[in-house]
């Protein structure tokens, strides 16, 4: 069955950043925060301190996975430009989202200089206490922050642009799901995809089933289903395939329904816990979905949320003004 990859980075260089400081390669796939927490970063063979797009691509081909979405987020560091160059090298295989700190200075500019010029349609905000933003920034909103509202009032001239959100689990300042259900009402014509499926918890589902009760009169709210097996603490062979996991999405599909799902990894260190194979075959042995809605589970929600033609060839079309020989 054809598959798209509704959550995956690439990895040109590392330059991780979060509330345990700076990300540095130590070599073998393996890496160190600047407080000595080390982590496998990449799986053995995909790369020793680097997951490139011809990497990803031969992962791809092997598990018949036909395209990929690449997301940013602060676990790798922004890889915005390799990403761009990545989708003009390979327009039919991938699409690509940007991630800007809005607090930067010139986060305005940057955020114009990837949509005006460079031609993305979807940007990521990693907003998580664990991993995102804040981790290093005091705790903000989404949806009243001024400084995020420009963002987003600049964005929302783009009909069909993706914002894609990370807010952590509900321990975290992050935590955000009504955020994103204020957004969606703001801006009926942008697409909000929320990752991990809000983080859930099997033991737990009435807190997940909160959160997608509050999204389910709005269409342009989706999830993607990436790493929900780390979250779930799902990992190795025997876990497979992932009964915890089998009851969040099944909440999930009863809730927002099938055309409202996205499969993805969050790959590479996702595919450090448990294989890729089995990340990419493990809703193919479940009774969760019939065969129409695992295609679209599958395949379709992400053709149709992040592979809209004219996203695509606005990127596809663009030429970088930096690069212009004067």
């Amino acid at each position: 069955m054809k598959k798209i990859e509704g959550h995956l980075h690439l990895v040109r260089s590392i330059a991780g950043l979060n509330g345990k400081g700076r990300m540095t390669p130590l070599g073998n796939g393996k890496t160190i925060w600047d407080d000595g927490t080390v982590i496998k970063l990449i799986p053995d063979g995909w790369g020793d301190d680097n997951f490139t797009a011809e990497s990803a691509l031969k992962v791809m081909k092997a598990n018949e996975v036909e395209k990929a979405v690449l997301l940013q987020g602060s676990l790798n560091g922004y890889q915005n430009y390799y990403s761009y160059q990545t989708v003009k090298k390979y327009p039919d295989k991938f699409v690509a989202a940007f991630s800007v700190d809005p607090f930067m200075d010139n986060a305005m500019e940057i955020v114009r200089r990837h949509v005006e010029d460079l031609g993305f349609r979807a940007m990521k905000f990693e907003i998580s206490q664990g991993g995102g933003l804040h981790g290093y920034h005091t705790p903000f909103r989404l949806d009243t922050n001024p400084t995020i509202g420009r963002i987003f009032h600049f964005v929302a001239d783009y009909p069909g642009f993706v914002v894609t959100v990370d807010y952590g689990d509900y321990s975290q300042f992050s935590y955000e799901p009504e955020a994103i259900v204020n957004l969606a009402a703001l801006y009926p014509k942008l697409d909000f995809v929320v990752c991990h499926l809000s983080f859930p918890n099997a033991d737990h589902l009435d807190r997940l089933e909160n959160a997608l009760t509050q999204w389910k009169s709005y269409s342009n709210i989706y999830t993607d289903i990436s790493a929900i097996q780390d979250i779930e603490e799902e990992q190795g062979p025997d876990a497979f395939p992932f009964p915890r996991c089998q009851k969040d999405v099944a909440l999930a599909k009863e809730i927002i329904g099938a055309k409202r799902i996205i499969w993805g990894t969050d790959s590479p260190w996702s595919s450090t816990f448990n294989s890729y194979t089995n990340l990419a075959t493990w809703l193919e042995k479940t009774d969760i979905f019939s065969q129409s809605e695992l295609e679209d589970v599958l395949y379709n929600n992400a053709e149709r949320v992040y592979f809209k033609k004219e996203n695509v060839a606005a990127m596809v079309n663009s030429t970088d003004p930096s690069l212009k020989i004067v």
